[in-house]
């Protein structure tokens, strides 16, 4: 059996189990699963592999647009069997890369329009196990990565400080995966992402307290913080000063 369809999943809790592997992959919208006890959340950046004979329960979250693929290893080469074995030998909630993301985004349009098509279906569905399992056990591709264009990112940074900042949004102002911008920002600067922002968040605030008569909610607010309290704790935990002593006020 080989079978990729497109269903949406509800918001109710299923339990099951059937005699044939499973692989669930979004297209939209987030599901919730727990294969065998290991819990996971399906979305555009998450797949779900479900060994044939594991109980598993899911549910829909909202709005979901979930690409499935049913298949089992009867029938199969031995090539094919020995992909199938590796993929589903445990649970797995492995991650999706950009390319990925571009290559089901592609087979869901195509079985949108051509759905009743079941060659077409089977073939698309047999690409992205294939995708699916390089990824996993392949070799890495080669791919020569220029170093962090690092001046944009603080441009961005700067121009954009005053509110929530996420790491996909700086991953996609350096055009690269969240996952591989996160590893490669870590490489190169030696701190997190989220540890950055911070710095940065700080860096400001103490320069404005230094600098600037603004009120400290005004400087809070500027630098990104949710409140004059947020401010004072950070500062406190990571500068061990608190803004009026930065200020020399007190």
């Amino acid at each position: 059996m080989f079978c990729t369809r497109l269903i949406r999943l509800d918001e109710q809790a299923h339990d099951h189990a059937h005699g044939h592997h499973q692989l669930v992959l979004s297209l939209a919208g987030r599901a919730e699963f727990d294969v065998s006890g290991r819990g996971g959340e399906v979305c555009r950046m998450r797949a779900c592999l479900v060994p044939g004979d594991a109980d598993h329960s899911f549910a829909g979250m909202g709005d979901n647009r979930m690409l499935v693929i049913d298949l089992d290893e009867q029938g199969v080469s031995p090539e094919d069997r020995d992909l199938l074995l590796r993929l589903f030998d445990i649970p797995r909630y492995p991650a999706l890369d950009a390319d990925f993301q571009n290559l089901l985004s592609y087979a869901g349009a195509e079985l949108e329009r051509y759905g009743n098509d079941p060659l077409l279906a089977r073939s698309l569905g047999g690409v992205l196990l294939r995708a699916l399992h390089l990824r996993l056990f392949g070799e890495q591709p080669t791919r020569v990565v220029g170093p962090l264009d690092l001046e944009r990112l603080d441009a961005y940074i700067g121009e954009h400080l005053a509110r929530r900042i996420s790491v996909a949004e700086l991953a996609q102002v350096a055009c690269l995966s969240p996952s591989h911008f996160h590893a490669q920002f870590k490489d190169s600067v030696g701190l997190t992402p989220h540890q950055y922002l911070l710095k940065t968040r700080l860096d400001r605030a103490a320069r404005m307290l230094r600098e600037s008569p603004l009120p400290l909610v005004r400087i809070a607010e500027e630098c990104g913080f949710s409140s004059q309290s947020a401010l004072t704790s950070a500062m406190r935990r990571y500068l061990g000063l608190t803004p009026k002593r930065m200020r020399g006020t007190d």
